[in-house]
């Protein structure tokens, strides 16, 4: 078993990898990083010189190029915002920026400010020409960030050349929202992850094996900021502009991380009316929310479909 790991997407995200030869694991797994460095210089919202900077620069002037497999992500972005309701939204970005978390720290935003930014928010403002692979923006304003789908199709993507290698099994994750298990590790049928409680420190909620299968986990706690006593987490529900109050935690676990990092985000804005949304649209999905209700010091898990 080898470990690898780099920092990338305002993350660490790492490989464990087994196989015969550790040498041949050793390049297997710097290549599928190399893989996620290259696609944080393409998707991230902060590099000035990334693909998305251009496009939140130039889209709404016009059609603008993109490489393919960029376009081929924001029309997987764009169904999966049409399948949530606009709950996972790659144009949230004013939203973030309205609320103060584009940087550090928060802000509530004036009735103007976050009137505004919804305005400018909403995947139908995202105008995809697959004949000639350009995208443009509807209005001035809009804004992409992949922040809540970036990091899950980094690990497919590396997970797919890892793949190619044929390895027997290795596991990558980015930090602690997206994870991809891919086959098995040795002497075991799966490979078995758990979901940190969303309020008790490092004590686990559950734990999930993983096959050939992603997992997204997300939770509003990364960043907040405290407002007359209430915590304003940084997850924010792109369809009223609010940050999330429907639950603690999410996770979805489905065969594509891409769709997984995203659909935990649109389950956490959700709560607990989100589960039959992933479960029509997803069968083969497993899903819990952990539901955190104001009469209850500790959030109820709503449902879990892992064995614990």
């Amino acid at each position: 078993m080898l470990r690898l790991a780099c920092w990338a997407m305002n993350t660490r995200f790492e490989v464990a990898l087994w196989g015969r030869d550790a040498t041949y694991l050793t390049a297997a797994g710097e290549e599928a990083l190399r893989e996620i460095r290259m696609l944080e210089q393409q998707l991230s919202f902060y590099r000035a010189d990334s693909e998305i900077r251009h496009l939140n620069v130039y889209a709404a002037r016009g059609p603008v190029p993109v490489e393919p497999g960029l376009f081929r992500l924001l029309q997987r972005a764009r169904q999966l915002a049409d399948a949530t309701g606009g709950a996972f939204d790659p144009t949230a970005g004013p939203l973030v920026r309205c609320w103060g978390f584009a940087g550090e720290g928060g802000r509530v935003p004036t009735e103007a400010e976050l009137s505004e930014a919804l305005r400018v928010t909403g995947a139908r403002h995202l105008l995809l020409d697959e004949e000639n692979i350009t995208v443009a923006f509807a209005c001035e304003g809009v804004t992409l960030d992949l922040g809540a789908i970036g990091k899950g199709y980094a690990i497919e993507e590396a997970a797919d050349v890892l793949r190619d290698h044929g390895l027997p099994g290795a596991l990558i994750h980015g930090g602690t929202s997206s994870v991809y298990g891919l086959g098995v590790p040795p002497e075991s049928d799966a490979w078995v992850v758990g979901i940190r409680h969303p309020t008790r420190g490092e004590e686990r909620l559950t734990t999930v094996r993983l096959r050939d299968r992603g997992l997204g986990v997300s939770a509003p706690h990364g960043k907040f900021f405290v407002n007359e006593g209430e915590r304003m987490g940084h997850v924010i529900d792109p369809r009223g502009g609010n940050p999330v109050r429907a639950a603690a935690l999410a996770a979805v676990g489905v065969d594509s991380p891409t769709d997984a990092d995203a659909l935990s985000t649109a389950l956490l804005v959700l709560g607990e009316p989100g589960l039959e949304t992933i479960a029509n649209g997803w069968p083969d999905a497993h899903a819990l929310v952990a539901v955190q209700d104001g009469s209850e010091e500790e959030p109820r898990v709503a449902l879990r479909a892992w064995e614990s």
